[in-house]
């Protein structure tokens, strides 16, 4: 499990500041306002201009490193010591902190744009909080230009981003000027997207490759109500499903499953396949043992290899009406067989974890693990599967 944010071995009094990590000290004068460099033992010291210099102790210790005079040096902690070239850091001075923001080398990288929601989920990894969002905004845009322009995905999250109304816009926007080959996925709830005049103002920035993610968690009304903690979420979200697709943005739906919809699996497909057959991509999601969850686990937990069946079926259901699914935060073993086609190795890299169980799996390389948080309670039915269980000289990946 990587660590994304960290103290700095250094404390001043100045404003928090977006840069741009490079080891290069010949950097372009225009672009060295925008970045630090990285300072590395058998370097020599630095030109001036850049936006900050860092350094690990170990190497300050043994080099003497310091930066030019009236620039600020960042002390780094060990446990930021992936960090490379084109990667993007935020660093607070006065509370002596630093966080990574994008890392060019990680297919996981997002953009937390809101913590404030409309809804209140019981299973919520994120619990909503009441804040002020202008900083983030103020970051992102500056956070945006210094992206690596092959990046290959950006997902922005929340919170629910559409609180934000005109200020996602001008994210999206951004992201369209910035990144343009880039793929962006926006979690959203879909409540706001009712308001047919709000897709259309998101349509109007005309990027490229945007899919809108919405957590539908069941096909009755009073089931999803009372997931999501909000009366009328669901009508709003099946009007927001409608004019999104009416504007021709790609929707993806997203459901968790847990004890409390798991029996109504094979119904929501059923639903999804009569009433939003045009959707892009479906997504079956397992539990994250974190925020909301922890506090109603009792009601929300159930052993992944229990409803087995009823994840089969539902995939089934989906795949005969050519809808696009996968299953995510499911390991394999957890799987039939024929299912290992549709399941993506998706929990982020930097909480992504295996059991000792999982050790000698034959598959391991193709799973996509466990949530740091499944050290507090995981399936019964982990193991690990042996190569003679593999077919011989045939693919279990659809591949």
């Amino acid at each position: 499990m990587l660590k994304l944010r960290d103290k700095i071995g250094s404390q001043w009094d100045a404003e928090r500041f977006v840069a741009r990590i490079t080891a290069n000290p010949s950097r372009p004068l225009p672009t060295r306002e925008h970045e630090a460099l990285f300072l590395k033992a058998g370097s020599a010291n630095s030109p001036p201009g850049f936006r900050a210099y860092l350094a690990f102790a170990s190497d300050i210790a043994a080099a003497g490193f310091h930066g030019p005079e009236g620039q600020a040096l960042v002390e780094l902690p060990s446990a930021l010591s992936y960090l490379a070239d084109g990667d993007v850091v935020v660093v607070d001075p006065r509370r002596a902190e630093i966080a990574v923001v994008y890392r060019k080398c990680s297919p996981f990288n997002s953009m937390l744009v809101t913590e404030r929601c409309n809804n209140n989920c019981v299973m919520c990894s994120q619990p909503p909080r009441k804040s002020d969002d202008q900083f983030r905004v103020r970051e992102l845009l500056e956070i945006i230009p210094l992206i690596d322009v092959n990046t290959r995905s950006l997902v922005i999250t929340g919170g629910e981003p559409t609180l934000l109304v005109d200020d996602l816009l001008k994210i999206v926007l951004a992201c369209r000027n910035f990144l343009p080959c880039t793929a962006l996925l926006v979690l959203s709830n879909g409540r706001f997207f009712s308001y047919l005049s709000y897709c259309r103002a998101l349509a109007e920035i005309k990027h490229p490759d945007l899919m809108i993610a919405v957590p539908l968690y069941s096909d009755l009304a009073n089931q999803h109500n009372f997931i999501v903690q909000a009366d009328g979420a669901f009508d709003q979200t099946l009007r927001g499903i409608m004019n999104l697709a009416r504007c021709g943005h790609k929707v993806e739906i997203r459901t968790v499953i847990h004890k409390l919809n798991v029996e109504r699996l094979a119904a929501f497909a059923q639903f999804i396949v009569r009433n939003l057959p045009y959707v892009h991509h479906v997504a079956l999601m397992g539990l994250e043992i974190v925020g909301h969850t922890r506090a109603n686990l009792e009601a929300l937990w159930i052993d992944p290899g229990e409803y087995r069946d009823a994840l089969g079926r539902a995939v089934s259901e989906l795949r005969l009406h050519r809808i696009p699914v996968s299953i995510y935060n499911h390991p394999l073993c957890m799987l039939d067989r024929e299912f290992w086609p549709y399941a993506r190795q998706s929990i982020s890299d930097w909480k992504n974890m295996f059991l000792d169980a999982c050790a000698h799996c034959a598959v391991r390389n193709r799973c996509c693990g466990f949530f740091s948080s499944s050290m507090v309670l995981h399936s019964s039915h982990v193991r690990s599967i042996a190569f003679s269980e593999l077919p011989p000289n045939a693919s279990c990946f659809g591949e």
